[in-house]
């Protein structure tokens, strides 16, 4: 064998080698996590390649997209759209969605994305058409949940799933804008007014009740003080009658004598007499006036003597 045909053979070899080695690079892909690739054998589907390692034939099998699962966000551009009360606004729009067939994403449209955008498009004319402008402004969440609905069940053909939609924005004309503004200013300044009245009607009842609490207070006090008056003044009579009942119980008790008791009586008349009374006392036993009067006589002669004399 010669020494150039041992070169081809070495040369062949090492192509051979070399292909292999590239052949055998080429055939193994990695996905990393979370992400796809779709591949075509021969230009047509073949299968999806998930995460970690997979095997392709070199030059038969082709990746022809690669994408991944995760949640994605299209903030479309404006759109101009007219309501039903012919009221033309500008409405902004945002889709939150993810992929979850590769193979029905790949070739159920030819431009998914695109696809949605102009779905969103069409269906937010068609409901907002179908609303004047004061229910647009005030059904934000009605019109998202429709609108999540009907995209959802229209990218199912797509490999997608919407999870929601949302409006970013509404922007009526600025003849509107104003009139809004004027309208809002002056729910504010209603509203100030309203909250301004309820305070003063707050501090004006509780004004009232502090009055209130007052009055009752003072008429609670004056009460008290007329009950302890009332009790003071039987706790005198009670005591005043107890010292007469006291009295009369020693008297009994003494057991005095009618002699004694004749005794205080001409004391008691004497006094009298000093003074400018006018009153006569009456013994009330019938048998005792005489000797009563002539006490009461010899009392008053005492007494005119004593006035002479002076």
């Amino acid at each position: 064998m010669s020494i150039a045909t041992i070169i081809i053979i070495v040369l062949v070899f090492t192509i051979l080698l070399i292909s292999t080695i590239i052949a055998l690079i080429k055939s193994i892909k990695v996905i990393p996590q979370s992400e796809f690739a779709v591949v075509e054998r021969l230009g047509k589907y073949h299968k999806t390649l998930k995460n970690g390692i997979n095997f392709i034939v070199p030059f038969i099998d082709k990746i022809i997209k690669k994408e991944n699962f995760k949640e994605k966000v299209l903030d479309f551009p404006e759109q101009d759209v007219i309501t039903k009360d012919n009221a033309g606004i500008r409405v902004d729009t945002v889709v939150y969605l993810a992929i979850t067939d590769p193979k029905l994403f790949v070739y159920g449209a030819e431009n998914s994305m695109k696809a949605i955008e102009n779905l969103s498009a069409t269906t937010l004319r068609n409901l907002l058409g179908e609303l004047e402008l004061d229910e647009t402004l005030t059904s934000r969440d009605t019109i998202n949940s429709k609108l999540t609905l009907i995209l959802d069940q229209a990218s199912d053909a797509w490999g997608i799933k919407v999870y929601r939609v949302e409006i970013k924005n509404i922007l009526p004309p600025l003849d509107i804008q104003n009139a809004m503004e004027k309208q809002m200013r002056a729910e504010r300044e209603k509203r100030a007014n309203i909250l301004d009245a309820e305070g003063k009607k707050a501090a004006s009842i509780l004004i009232a009740e502090g009055q209130k609490s007052a009055e009752i207070l003072k008429a609670e006090a004056a009460k008290q003080a007329e009950i302890l008056k009332a009790e003071a003044f039987k706790q005198a009579e009670i005591l005043k009658a107890e010292g007469q009942r006291k009295a009369i119980d020693l008297i009994n008790e003494a057991n005095l004598s009618q002699s004694i008791l004749t005794l205080k009586s001409i004391e008691q008349l004497e006094k009298l007499a000093n003074g400018n009374a006018t009153k006569i006392i009456i013994p009330p036993n019938l048998s005792s006036i005489a000797s009563t009067m002539s006490v009461v006589s010899e009392v008053l002669d005492t007494k005119n003597d004593q006035k002479s004399t002076k």
